[in-house]
Order: structure tokens, then C-alpha cells, then sequence
């Protein structure tokens, strides 16, 4: 039998090139040879956005379009909505029983997030619980790998911490998943910073090609290089640090290279060459997506297959949670 793998994303809006040079890309890959189940979790969406869920629905359908258009395929993976499947509320529920205040207290990305984030009040009950929730969404389906970068590997221990306790009191029933590295590269936004959505520097998967190149011919560049005459420094310039991602020619880029250091070319010239390249990659991906976006009929189809096959596995896993517990079988 295959290694099977679990991952998520929160459905925040569109996805942008920073999530298909990093998970997506590497996601479309692994469906060859693991059983992958992938999912958008809306209720951890919930636990930042409760104030206002207006967004949710919409953001969901908007994350199974990008993800169908880069290529995941429904009938290579399970692709499913969290909430249409109600056994992760259960077992969220039933983790939360044994998880100690302490572990979550001392997690670092939730001290991490409520000094950070300050136009929301995140100091719920669920948010500093959400690595619980997490932990139940990779365990219920008994995930033996979870695809993350090397700089989120630490996130997962907590999750195998909680399936430990639950074995010690319980009996052996979740295997403990493990870190399955994958590249991610750092792509930079607009501005300079990381690619994200909350900053505003987002280039979408999903953009139009006027939407795309505006945000290119706008972008900064080298702060050194203040006019066409002065030589750059590529390692200084945010277009270079995507040109590394997606531009595949090597040729061309030790030209552009060259080029931008002996002030041989200007950077509206190596934004040119990079759009030209993200247009040829996103092309082709734009055009998936848009002949599922025709057919919602076809999107909802995707999630109701997706719900039914994960909920097959589900269903058994909690079964067992209900047994190994003492409660009374169902």
C-alpha cells in the first residue's frame, strides 16, 4: 500500500505564485506515488475570521479552483472541504480532552501571531486550541507524511506529542505522522517582502495578464540602481529572487544577470523576460481553471466525491477513537 499524505490550507482568497512554487507544485507531484488527501480547512479559517465569515464560502470555491487549475486531479487525490466532513469536529473535540494547557501556551507560533496580528482579537478559546484541531485533521485520516518546508517542520511535532498521549492512555491507534520535506522557495512580493496576501504585494495564480504585468512593471527593484545608466546588483532585486523560481533558461538569465550588472539592459527589460515566462507557466493553468469555474456543477461534484471518500476513512478511524475510549459502540 501507498504512504499516505494529509495537507491543508486555510481558505484565505486566491492563491498566489508563492503557493505554486512552493506547496502546489510539489502536492501535484506527490499524487503519483502516495495517497494523498487533500483539504481546505474552513473552520480553521473560522478562528480568525468569526467576526466576519461573509468571505469564507467564496474563498473556499476560489482555493478549489487555483487548485484544480495547477493540476490536482480528483481522482488521484481525495479533495475535500473540512466542515463536510463532521468527524474532524469530533475528534478536534475529543483531543482537546487530553491536550495540555502548557503545550499550547509554550507554542511559538501562537505567541508569535497575537503579538503580531493586532486588528484582531484572537485571544479565543479556539485559536490558541488550533494546533488541536490541526493534529486531528492529519491523525483522523492516519497520515504517515506531511508535506512542509524546513522551516515548518517543528509544527508538526506537536501533533505527533498529541498522538503519543493519546496511544499511552488508549492503546496504539494513531500512527505518529512524519515530516515530509519538500522545497520550498522564498518568493517575494511586490515590495520586497514575502508573498502574501495580507501585505498586499500578491501576485496572483489567477490574475489577468494586465493584472500580472502592472504589479511586474511596478515592482521594486534594486534601491541601488536609481537610474538606466547604473549598474544593478540581481542579488539585491526582488524580480531576480523570481526570475531564480520560474525562469528554467539558464542562458538567458546569466544575460539578464550580466546585463543588469554592467547596466547593459534596464529592468523594465528583465521584468519583460519574467512576465513573459510566468504568462507561459500560468497560461495553461488559467485555462484549467477557468473551464471548471464554467461549470459549478463540476466544482461542487469535486467536493461531494471528495467529502464521501474521506468521510469512508473518517468514519473507521473514529470508530475506533469510540472503542479504544471505553464509550459505548454506536
Amino acid at each position: 500500500m501507498r504512504k499516505r499524505v494529509f495537507s491543508g490550507m486555510r481558505p484565505t482568497g486566491r492563491l498566489h505564485i508563492g503557493h505554486l512554487a512552493g506547496a502546489l507544485s510539489n502536492w501535484v507531484r506527490l499524487q503519483d506515488d502516495y495517497e494523498c488527501f487533500y483539504c481546505i480547512v474552513d473552520w480553521h479559517a473560522m478562528m480568525s475570521e468569526y467576526a466576519d465569515t461573509n468571505l469564507i464560502r467564496s474563498n473556499c470555491r476560489e482555493v478549489l479552483l487555483d487548485w484544480l487549475g495547477v493540476g490536482l486531479d480528483p481522482d488521484r487525490s481525495t479533495i475535500f472541504l473540512q466542515s463536510h466532513v463532521p468527524q474532524h469536529a469530533e475528534l478536534h473535540l475529543a483531543l482537546s480532552m487530553i491536550a495540555p494547557l502548557g503545550w499550547l501556551e509554550r507554542n511559538p507560533t501562537y505567541k508569535e501571531q497575537i503579538i503580531n496580528i493586532q486588528n484582531k482579537d484572537l485571544s479565543t478559546y479556539a485559536f490558541l486550541g488550533y494546533p488541536v484541531l490541526q493534529a486531528a485533521d492529519i491523525l483522523l485520516y492516519k497520515g504517515d507524511l506531511v508535506p512542509v518546508g524546513e522551516d515548518q517542520s517543528a509544527h508538526l511535532e506537536l501533533s505527533r506529542e498529541i498522538a503519543r498521549r493519546f496511544n499511552y492512555f488508549y492503546g496504539d491507534i494513531f500512527p505518529e505522522p512524519q515530516t515530509l520535506l519538500t522545497e520550498t522557495p522564498k518568493v517575494p512580493g511586490t515590495d520586497g517582502r514575502k508573498m502574501s496576501k495580507s501585505y498586499g504585494n500578491a501576485i496572483n495564480i489567477a490574475d489577468t495578464p494586465d493584472e500580472i504585468w502592472e504589479k511586474l512593471r511596478t515592482m521594486m527593484t534594486d534601491p541601488a540602481r536609481e537610474r538606466r545608466k547604473d549598474p544593478g546588483n540581481p542579488d539585491k532585486c526582488p524580480v531576480w529572487d523570481i526570475h531564480k523560481v520560474f525562469n528554467r533558461d539558464a542562458e538567458e538569465r546569466t544575460r539578464l544577470s550580466d546585463g543588469c550588472r554592467g547596466a547593459g539592459i534596464g529592468c523594465l527589460e528583465c521584468k519583460k523576460a519574467l512576465f513573459a515566462h510566468l504568462m507561459d507557466l500560468l497560461g495553461p493553468i488559467q485555462e484549467r481553471r477557468r473551464a471548471f469555474e464554467s461549470r459549478e456543477d463540476g466544482v461542487m461534484e469535486v467536493l461531494r466525491k471528495g467529502a464521501k471518500r474521506a468521510g469512508i476513512t473518517a468514519k473507521e478511524t473514529m470508530s475506533q477513537v469510540i472503542g479504544s475510549v471505553g464509550f459505548v459502540d454506536r
